[in-house]
């Protein structure tokens, strides 16, 4: 039994096949629709989720199985002091699979401990959110047809963006991937992975403020939001919220065939200008998230795919 608590659990080939998996499954949906008519998807969500959950709902949904679950701590045994370990071995009663998001660093690690089921780590903290990062190699492979020899730009919270520090610690092992990291002083990546993952791997990088200066070398431009949930107090979220606003202007700098991710939600730091921009491409990615955990739902759970 496996489970998923960071995208280094699975090797670069591994990775691949899941790709392969998930473009296989967005070409011919039909052929999967029931591949897990006897099965069930707990979805244990800690804190508010969106497009995690509804996506992780959708893809078990899509391949014939059933969904259970919660969508806040406030609703679950959690208000009334349950730990993550107990909550786990529970569920692993009621279903086959788990996807858990939990706002402690480390936690879905500890369910997985424990568990008698396969458990996704959904997102934890600051610290990893590995389906993102799947969503995000299928994306950028989907677009660009590859995954190695491409210059990508990660702008706004790279400090507390979980789905940054997952999406580094995964392109690293492709060949020829430059990073331009576009962030203010006070938002720049964590040291462990300017030390431990890019300076260790001999990574190319290049930490800048400016969009302006990085956009036109990036081939992927990956937006991100600055979290008010992961600051202590506001003052240094309302100073930071508005550093970095992708606008039709800011755009016209960029390649023709550079394309703009964001993991979403976004707030304000893409201007609605610029859904309109053929190489905006984050709610295609959304729709990507979906195949990538259908396919991450069978390969866990082993399932025999169909011919």
């Amino acid at each position: 039994m496996r489970h998923l608590m960071s995208p280094l659990d699975l090797s670069v080939p591994e990775l691949e096949k899941l790709l392969d998996l998930a473009s296989d499954i967005e070409k011919n949906p039909k052929k999967y629709a029931h591949t897990c008519d006897d099965k069930r998807l707990a979805t244990l969500f800690y804190e508010p989720s969106t497009r995690t959950r509804l996506s992780f709902e959708a893809a078990m949904m899509n391949l014939g199985g059933k969904v259970l679950g919660f969508s806040s701590a406030d609703s679950s045994s959690a208000a009334k002091g349950e730990t993550v370990a107990d909550t786990i071995r529970v569920v692993s009663c009621y279903a086959d699979i788990c996807a858990m998001r939990h706002p402690k660093e480390g936690a879905p690690l500890v369910a997985s401990m424990v568990s008698n089921i396969p458990v996704i780590n959904a997102g934890d903290g600051g610290h990893q959110h590995p389906t993102q990062t799947l969503t995000d190699l299928l994306t950028i492979r989907s677009l660009k047809g590859r995954l190695d020899n491409i210059t990508i730009g990660l702008c706004g919270d790279l400090k507390f963006g979980r789905t940054v520090h997952s999406l580094i610690e995964a392109l690293v092992r492709y060949n020829n991937v430059k990073f331009v990291l576009i962030s203010p002083e006070e938002l720049r990546i964590p040291s462990y992975i300017r030390e431990d993952v890019l300076k260790k791997n001999n990574i190319e990088f290049l930490e800048v403020e400016r969009l302006e200066d990085a956009i036109p070398e990036l081939d992927i431009l990956y937006m991100t939001r600055v979290q008010k949930e992961r600051f202590f107090n506001e003052e240094d979220y309302v100073r930071m919220k508005d550093f970095y606003i992708l606008d039709k202007q800011k755009l016209s700098l960029a390649k023709d065939d550079m394309y703009i991710l964001h993991p979403l939600p976004r707030v304000n730091e893409i201007s609605v200008e610029v859904d309109s921009d053929p190489r905006a491409a984050y709610f295609k990615q959304a729709q990507y998230g979906v195949y990538v955990r259908m396919a991450l739902i069978l390969t866990l759970l082993e399932v025999e795919l169909p011919c």
